[in-house]
C-alpha cells in the first residue's frame, strides 16, 4: 500500500533525477550542476571535506626536436685539374648546403587536472549536524557535493559520505488500547529518515507503508486503529530503501483509566490578566555579533507577598539564529530557532524547535537540539550559520551541537530529558480535551534519534472525562508529572504518570483550586523542582509558584506565590529545572535565562 499515491516522489528527488540527465548530457563537469536545496543524511563513514572543487587546465613545457635545412658557404681548397705554370695546384672555394638537427621548446596545453582546495575537516564531524546541499560536481564519475552545514556554507564532500537508499525508523511502537481513539496512531511517526540514492532526506509522504497482519490494518491515509488489540509488522520502502517496525496494541482496554478525586486547595488571588501571544514581541534577526554583545535581566515587578525584586532572569545563553541554510523554506530543511520548550539534565540542553506558526497544527513537526552546555559561549553560537567565526572556533562549537531528523513535536512544550533520552510528550494544543491517546516520543541522546513511541490514555472514569495533557515534565524514564487545566471547574490539576514496561497508570497527586490567570491565557511552560518539591507554571511574563507535596515538603496544591516580569511582551517558550535551578526560554532573539533570587 503506497501512501499517497500523488506523491510518490519528492520534488528533491524529482530535480535530482532531472540534474542527472542534464549532468550525463554534458561534457563540461568543470560547472556545478544546481539541484533543489535539499537535506543531507551523513552515514557512518568518514571522507574528506574540502574547502573547493575545481577543474583547472594544466600547461607543460615540452621539449621537441626538428629537422631543418639550412644552407651556408664552405671555404673549401678544391684542386682543380690543371696546374700553373710554376706548377701549382690551384684551389677554388665552393658552396656546400648542409643539415643540422635543431632542438626547439614548445608550450603546449597537454590535459586538465581536478584540484580539491584546503583540506577542512572530515565528514565524521557533521554526522549528527544538519546538513544541506543545492549543488554538485562530477570527478571521475563520482558526485562531490557542496554542503552547508548547520546553516554555514563549508565546502565539498564525497556523496559516498552520506547515508545513500537507507531508511531509519523507530523498532518498536507500543499503543494503548482505547476504542474512544478516533484517530488513531501515524505510522509516519515512526520515520527517523528515509534517503534516496544520493543521500537526499525523502519527504514521509513519499515513503510507501504497508503491512501484512491479519489483526490490525493501516488506513490509506497511514493510520493504524488502537481500538483492537494485536501485533503488526509495518514496512517503510522508498526505492532500494527498507526497513521494518513491529507495533503493538496492548490488550487490556481499562488501562489508563483513574478518578480526578482530589479536593482543590482555594487560593486568594486577586483577578490576573495578561497580554494576548497575538500582541507579543515581534520578531528580531541576529545578523552580527554587535546584535548579541549583551545580556538581558529582568527583575520581577510584582509578587503575592508584595515584594518587588523577588526574583529577577538573566541571560545564560543566546541560541543559534537558525540552524539552516538561507532558502530552507521547506519545514524539513528548516531548523528555527523558534524553540517552544527546553529541559536541563546536568550540562545537557536540549530544546524543542519550530517553525512559527507550526506549534498550532495536528501534526505539528518540527527538530528538537542538543547542546552540551560545558562549551557554550554565552554570545558566539548565535553565529553559527554566518562566518563571523573561524572555521576551527565554528568546527568546535558544531561538535557539541546535536540536530534531530524532522520529527513529530506536538507543540513542542512537554519536553523532558534523562542522562540517556529526550521525551516529548506529543499533543496537539487544540485538541479541546479529546479522548484520544497520547503520544509519548522517546529520543535518544546519543544520536537524537527516536528509538522508542508509546501512547497512553487518562480517563476520569470513562472516556466522557478524559485528561488531555499539554504540559509534562519528565522525572525519570518510567515517571511524568502532567498538568491539567479543567477550565470548566477552575482548576488545574496535576497528575503522576507511572510506565512499567510498556503499560501506564495514571493518579492524581494535587489540585489547586484556580485559574491562575482569569483571561484564558495559554500555559507557556511547567516544571516541577525537585529540590524545593514545587510546581512553576508560566503564562506569558508571570510565574506561578505552586507547592507538589510530593516528598512532604510542601502541601500539594496550594499557591506560594507569583511573579510578574516586564520583558517587552516576550512571552516565556517553556520552563526548566536542573537540582535547585530553575530557567526560562525567551524567543526574538531565542535565549535561555537563569532565574535568581527567587524565595524557597
Amino acid at each position: 500500500m503506497r501512501r499517497f499515491a500523488l506523491g510518490m516522489m519528492t520534488s528533491a528527488a524529482l530535480m535530482a533525477g532531472l540534474a542527472s540527465q542534464v549532468q550525463a548530457s554534458s561534457k563540461d563537469y568543470s560547472k556545478s550542476t544546481k539541484t533543489d536545496l535539499v537535506t543531507k543524511i551523513m552515514g557512518n563513514k568518514s571522507y574528506q571535506v574540502y574547502s573547493s572543487l575545481k577543474l583547472e587546465e594544466v600547461t607543460k613545457k615540452v621539449k621537441t626536436k626538428t629537422k631543418e635545412k639550412k644552407k651556408y658557404t664552405v671555404k673549401k681548397k678544391v684542386a682543380v685539374k690543371k696546374k700553373s705554370k710554376k706548377g701549382k695546384t690551384k684551389y677554388k672555394t665552393v658552396k656546400q648546403v648542409k643539415y643540422k638537427w635543431v632542438t626547439k621548446t614548445a608550450y603546449k596545453n597537454v590535459k586538465k587536472k581536478w584540484k580539491f582546495g584546503k583540506k577542512l575537516t572530515v565528514s565524521a564531524d557533521f554526522r549528527y549536524a544538519h546538513v544541506q546541499s543545492k549543488s554538485y560536481k562530477v570527478k571521475d564519475g563520482k558526485r562531490y557535493y557542496y554542503i552547508y552545514v548547520n546553516g554555514r556554507p563549508v565546502g565539498y564532500v564525497n556523496e559516498k559520505a552520506f547515508a545513500l537508499s537507507k531508511a531509519n525508523v523507530v523498532s518498536q511502537v507500543s499503543l494503548v488500547n482505547n476504542p474512544s481513539d478516533s484517530v488513531g496512531f501515524n505510522a509516519e511517526d515512526a520515520i527517523n529518515y528515509v534517503t534516496d540514492q544520493h543521500g537526499s532526506l525523502v519527504d514521509n509522504d513519499s515513503v510507501e507503508i504497508s503491512c501484512k497482519s491479519a489483526e490490525l490494518n493501516i488506513s490509506d491515509t497511514g493510520y493504524v486503529s488502537s481500538r483492537k488489540a494485536g501485533t503488526e509488522v509495518l514496512t517503510f520502502k522508498y526505492g532500494k530503501a527498507k526497513a521494518t517496525s513491529k507495533l503493538t496494541v496492548r490488550g487490556d482496554a481499562k488501562e489508563g483509566i483513574s478518578s480526578a478525586d482530589v479536593t482543590p486547595v482555594k487560593t486568594d488571588l486577586p483577578e490576573i490578566e495578561t497580554w494576548s501571544a497575538n500582541d507579543g514581541a515581534s520578531s528580531s534577526t541576529i545578523t552580527s555579533k554587535d546584535a548579541v554583545s549583551s545580556s538581558h535581566k529582568y527583575w520581577a515587578t510584582k509578587t503575592m507577598s508584595g515584594n518587588a525584586k523577588g526574583a529577577d532572569i538573566e541571560t545564560i545563553f543566546y541560541h543559534p539564529a537558525v540552524l539552516s541554510a538561507p532558502g530552507s523554506s521547506n519545514l524539513e530543511a528548516k531548523v528555527s530557532s523558534a524553540v517552544q520548550g527546553i529541559d536541563f539534565y546536568d550540562n545537557d540542553l536540549v530544546t524543542s524547535n519550530l517553525d512559527l506558526g507550526q506549534a498550532d497544527n495536528w501534526e505539528a513537526r518540527g527538530h528538537m537540539v542538543y547542546y552540551n552546555m560545558r562549551k557554550v559561549k554565552k554570545y558566539n553560537w548565535q553565529l553559527i550559520p554566518s562566518k563571523m567565526l573561524s572555521f576551527n572556533t565554528w568546527l568546535s562549537y558544531i561538535k557539541n551541537i546535536k540536530v534531530s531528523p524532522y520529527m513529530k513535536l506536538g507543540h513542542g512544550q512537554s519536553v523532558g530529558s534523562t542522562k540517556k533520552y529526550v521525551y516529548v510528550l506529543a499533543n496537539w494544543n487544540r485538541s479541546k480535551n479529546w479522548s484520544n491517546s497520547q503520544e509519548l516520543i522517546r529520543v535518544k541522546k546519543s544520536t537524537m534519534e527516536i528509538d522508542k513511541i508509546w501512547t497512553f490514555k487518562v480517563w476520569n472514569g470513562s472516556a466522557k472525562y478524559p485528561r488531555i495533557f499539554l504540559n509534562a515534565d519528565v522525572i525519570d524514564d518510567n515517571t511524568l508529572l502532567a498538568l491539567f487545566h479543567n477550565a470548566s471547574k477552575h482548576r488545574y490539576e496535576y497528575w503522576k504518570i507511572s510506565r512499567s514496561g510498556d503499560s501506564f497508570k495514571a493518579k492524581e497527586v494535587g489540585a489547586t483550586g484556580s485559574d491562575l490567570i482569569s483571561n484564558s491565557a495559554e500555559v507557556q511552560g511547567f516544571v516541577w523542582n525537585s529540590a524545593y518539591d514545587v510546581y512553576y507554571i508560566a503564562f506569558n511574563d508571570y510565574l506561578f509558584k505552586i507547592g507538589a507535596g510530593l516528598d512532604g515538603k510542601t502541601d500539594a496544591g496550594k499557591l506560594l506565590n507569583y511573579y510578574k516580569f516586564d520583558t517587552g511582551r516576550r512571552e516565556f517558550e517553556g520552563l526548566s529545572s536542573y537540582g535547585p535551578e530553575l530557567y526560562v526560554n525567551l524567543n526574538h532573539p531565542t535565549e535561555t535565562l537563569k532565574v535568581n533570587h527567587i524565595t524557597k
